[in-house]
């Protein structure tokens, strides 16, 4: 796995925690820091700063588009698996489209379940079509 592909699963594990404890993510990275050796990634740091600072424009872009599900019951991982690869998709020029689409299938592919990598690819894959008409 690539150092971006490490940072983005950091990130992941990162923002689950701190929607599970119901904490801000800056207090989640500050616990991993103090508990463990723990070496954070720049790269994490700016997904989780960028998911955050975007939360409430990517939530409303996931609620319109994903037919059939809610963001609210989606599980928990591919709601923030979502998060992050809108983010890179509409946020991070850096990442190429098609490849924060990829990550964002491959996150999914290890870390949830059998299903949410062909929803996360068609989801994304959907918001990628329309990214000139979301940032208008």
């Amino acid at each position: 796995m690539s150092a971006r592909g490490k940072a983005r699963a950091r990130a992941l594990d990162i923002l689950f925690e701190a929607e599970q404890r119901g904490v801000p993510a800056s207090v989640a990275i500050q616990g991993r820091r103090d508990r463990t050796e723990q070496v954070i990634n720049p790269y994490t740091v700016e997904i989780v700063d960028g998911v955050t600072a975007r939360q409430p424009q990517i939530d409303e872009i996931l609620r319109t588009y994903a037919q059939g599900w809610t963001l609210e019951r989606m599980p928990s991982v591919d709601r923030i698996i979502l998060r992050i690869g809108l983010w890179e998709l509409l946020f991070n020029d850096d990442v190429p489209d098609a490849v924060a689409v990829s990550e964002a299938v491959a996150l999914a592919r290890t870390m949830s379940t059998d299903e949410s990598p062909s929803f996360v690819n068609g989801l994304l894959g959907r918001l990628q079509e329309l990214k000139p008409t979301l940032l208008a």
